[in-house]
Formats: structure tokens, C-alpha cells, sequence
């Protein structure tokens, strides 16, 4: 259906022009020069919505080396990094705009990249999209704007749930990472899957796999930094995309928790990710790295389950191989060197305060807690206090108190010794210095020495250093 500015579309109209007036410099750019611009997909459908950004999607007749020098023109900086798809970006002022030549796209059976192939028109280009609230347009370019909907979008959006324009089957095939699409927009925008799409997901849930790891990592990282991401990542293990892209998560319904029989490990780890979100304010805001961590805190959980004599169950040093899987799936996924040993070290780490007991810790503990943690720290924080998810409130509120303990003995700490910045008490150059050696293993071995010296006793000072150093050399003959 093409119709003239309805309510939708005047309201789309208004925020378009409130909140991105450049649009309408463009699609004068593109008439000028004999071409079509429609403002089209994920913008439309947040116009109407009333929370249009800066990030605006147009599709156009014209083709992506017009459009290329329509942009040069037009905008301050151009990239064409997509134009083997069709895509040539541009920025001009804070808005960042993509024009995408109409187009049909297939994935092979077996293939990774899509064959692109030109449309006509938009009402083509349009019955390609993944989802019907997603195929509604603007058109720009003659004479008033025109609202363009012919896939119901509009009512799907009021309704909201999530439909293809074609049939799904047929909308997944094309273009399977869809299927995780339809998971993160359920998290995104709170809204229902159809039927008939959720049952498509489960049939050809196999057909992910031809996608590329870097296109499923960066669905799913939208998946996690979403709203409520429970919902898409339940979604995911429903319809069997999980075990394919994120095995360890449904593996952990096969998992009792050893403290609290009601739930398994998988319901739990979801409520830790929710409780972790909770406490992102201590983090700066919305942060992947936690909510990796607190998402796979436990998976090492099945690999690590041992049954104890007389009923119950064990997971000893699940943390470890936690550590180890966490870094091997986030590698799989194509996640960056930085964030696979961050979520890592934190899944290795998140044990570590359930010694602390009722504050028996020496200060030397606490002096290796948070040497280990290191910048990691506060996210540690989060995670373990995100981790109680026991619903005896005496203990929960125990387990709170005895955490919030170790937090101030760390702040007292921190203040007397600056534990952020422990060193060892003499550097490198002083060390070769009063032991007469040159640059070699031995100057590594004294500083691991007065490191050890430094976390048991806190600051030496370097009189005290260079007696105990001297003492080390000597023992070494």
C-alpha cells in the first residue's frame, strides 16, 4: 500500500525534519540529478516511533557510482567499503547516512556472501527487507513526502510483532542471519515473533551456520546491549539457534545448581546477566564486557559436575575451565584480543571472593584480589555481588554485607597504599644496580621477588627493600 501522509507518516514527516533536517538537502541532491530517494527500514520505523537518530538508511534507483558522486558532493566524508553490495556512506555534520541502490539479495546454499543484484523499484527493494516494520519507506524525492507500507509494517508496529514481508521460510533462506535478527529486535523493541516466523527458526536453524562469525558476533552483541536481553537469548535456545552459535548457554539447562535445586544453571546465569544490568551505573553505563561475563560466568559448569556421595552435586574449579571456554567461544566469535581476555579473566576470577568467609582475609588477600583483578576491578565487583541470586533474603543480605566488607577494606587500603599502582618497591634499574648484573632473566626473578614482598607486607620502603633483596641474592649463592 502507497498512501499519502497519514498519521504515521506525518509523524515520521516531523520527526524527520525535527531531528535530521539534513534528509531533506539530500534528496534534493539526489532529484536534481534525476534520481529516487526514499528514506527506508530501521529509521522509518523509529520516526514513527518518535526516537530517530543520527544513523539514516535511504534506498535510491540510482546506481552506487552515482550515488558515490552524489555523496562526494554532498557530504563532508564518503566511504564506499559496501559498494560491492550496493552501499556508499557519507557524513555530513553529526549525521552519518547509507544510500542503497534498490537491490534483491540471495544467499547460495552453501555460500557466506549474498548475490546482489539491482531492483527497478522500491517496492522491490522493499519486499526484500527482513521484517514488515522495517519495510516501510519515505519517499523524498516527489513532491510531498509519501509514506510507503505495502506490507502492513505500520500495523505490525502497532501490534508489535514481528512478521517477514514474504514468507519466512523463503525471508530466512535468503538471508539466515535474519533469524538472530528476529531475536534481537524481540530484545530491542519488547516486541512478540509470529508463529509462523518462530517456526521457520527452529526449521532452519542449521542454515546459520554458513554465516559468517564476524556478521553473528555483532548480531549478538546488539542481542546483549539491547533492553532486555533474556528475551532474545531465551529465543535463541528455543529454537535451537544457540547450539549452534552459543552451545555453552543451553548446555547449562542440563545443569542443577548445587546450592539451590528449584533452578538450573541456565535460569540462573540469565537472572546474574539482568542483576549485572542492574549495577551498570558503577561501570559508567551499557558495558559488553560485563554482561559477556555475567552470561558465561558459569560454563564451565558441565564439563566440571561431579555427584557427592549422599546426594548433591559439585562443581569444582568450574571457574578455571569457565575461563578456558569463555576464551575459546569468544575467539570462535570473532570478538576482539581486548574483550576475550577481559570477559576471561573475569569468568576465571568470579570464585574468588566465595574465600573470603566472613572477613577472615589477610591483608595480603586483599592485596592479590585486587592485583589480579587489576583494571578489571569494578566489573568484578559487579559481577560477584550480580552472582547471589538466592532468594533467602537473611542470605542474600549476608552475602551482600560480607562483599560490601571487602569493598571497604579495599577503599581503606587503596587510600594508605595505593593498591591500583602496586609495583615492587625498587625498579629494574635499581635492582641491577645493587646486585651488579646486567638486563637479563635474574632481573625478572628479583622484581617477581619484591613483588611477593609487597603484596604480603604492603609498602617496604627501599631500605628495607634493598636488605631483603640482598638477603634473595645472596640465598640464590
Amino acid at each position: 500500500m502507497t498512501s499519502a501522509l497519514g498519521a504515521a507518516g506525518e509523524l515520521a514527516i516531523r520527526s524527520l525534519i525535527e531531528r535530521a533536517p539534513l534528509a531533506s538537502s539530500l534528496a534534493d541532491a539526489f532529484k536534481s540529478a534525476g534520481y529516487r530517494l526514499a528514506l527506508v527500514g530501521g529509521p522509518v520505523r523509529d520516526a514513527i516511533l518518535g526516537r530517530l537518530g543520527n544513523d539514516l538508511d535511504f534506498t535510491t534507483d540510482a546506481r552506487p557510482e552515482a550515488t558515490k558522486k552524489i555523496l562526494k558532493v554532498w557530504a563532508e566524508n564518503v566511504w564506499d567499503t559496501g559498494i560491492a553490495f550496493g552501499t556508499v556512506a557519507g557524513k555530513r555534520g553529526d549525521t552519518t547516512v547509507e544510500v542503497t541502490t534498490y537491490r534483491t539479495e540471495v544467499y547460495e546454499i552453501d555460500s557466506r556472501k549474498p548475490e546482489v543484484e539491482y531492483g527497478e523499484n522500491i517496492e522491490g527493494d522493499l519486499s526484500r527487507r527482513d521484517f514488515t516494520v522495517n519495510a516501510m519507506a519515505l519517499e523524498l524525492t516527489q513532491g510531498a513526502p509519501i509514506f510507503i507500507d505495502p506490507y502492513n509494517g505500520l500495523q505490525d508496529l502497532a501490534n508489535k510483532i514481528l512478521r517477514t514481508p514474504t514468507s519466512a521460510t523463503n525471508s530466512f533462506s535468503d538471508d539466515p542471519l535474519r533469524m538472530m535478527r528476529a531475536a534481537r529486535f524481540a530484545s530491542q523493541l519488547n516486541f512478540e515473533v509470529s508463529a509462523d516466523v518462530l517456526k521457520a527458526m527452529k526449521d532452519m536453524a542449521g542454515r546459520i551456520s554458513i554465516i559468517s562469525a564476524e556478521r553473528v558476533r555483532e548480531e549478538l552483541t546488539k542481542l546483549l546491549m539491547s533492553a532486555n536481553p533474556r528475551v532474545g537469548i531465551t529465543m535463541l535456545v528455543d529454537v535451537g539457534l544457540a547450539e549452534i552459535v552459543l552451545p555453552e548457554i543451553p548446555k547449562l539447562q542440563l545443569e542443577i545448581d548445587e546450592h539451590h535445586h528449584h533452578k538450573d544453571v541456565y535460569e540462573h546465569s540469565l537472572t546474574v546477566l539482568e542483576q549485572a544490568i542492574a549495577l551498570e551505573d558503577r561501570l559508567g553505563g551499557p558495558n559488553l564486557v560485563i554482561r559477556l561475563a555475567a552470561l558465561l560466568h558459569d560454563i564451565g559448569k558441565p564439563k566440571t559436575r561431579s555427584l557427592i556421595s549422599g546426594g548433591g552435586v559439585s562443581f569444582h574449579h568450574h571457574e578455571v575451565v569457565g575461563g578456558r571456554l569463555t576464551k575459546e567461544r569468544l575467539k570462535v566469535l570473532r570478538f576482539s584480543s581486548e574483550i576475550i581476555e577481559e570477559v576471561s579473566t573475569l569468568v576465571s576470577l568470579h570464585l574468588r571472593f566465595h574465600g573470603y568467609g566472613d572477613g577472615e582475609w589477610t591483608d595480603s588477600a586483599v592485596r592479590r584480589y585486587v592485583r589480579d583483578a587489576g583494571p578489571l576491578l569494578e566489573h568484578l565487583h559487579v559481577l560477584t555481588r550480580a552472582d547471589c541470586t538466592t532468594r533467602n533474603k537473611r542470605k542474600a543480605d549476608a552475602l551482600a554485607a560480607t562483599y560490601q566488607s571487602l569493598e571497604d577494606r579495599i577503599a581503606v587500603l587503596m587510600e594508605q597504599e595505593e593498591l591500583s599502582k602496586i609495583r615492587p618497591d625498587l625498579d629494574g634499574g635499581q635492582v641491577m644496580r645493587l646486585l651488579n648484573v646486567k638486563p637479563s632473566a635474574v632481573v625478572g626473578d628479583a622484581l617477581d621477588f619484591l613483588l611477593e614482598l609487597r603484596l604480603e607486607n604492603g609498602p617496604l620502603g627501599a631500605e628495607r627493600a634493598e636488605a631483603e633483596l640482598l638477603k634473595w641474592w645472596a640465598s640464590r649463592g
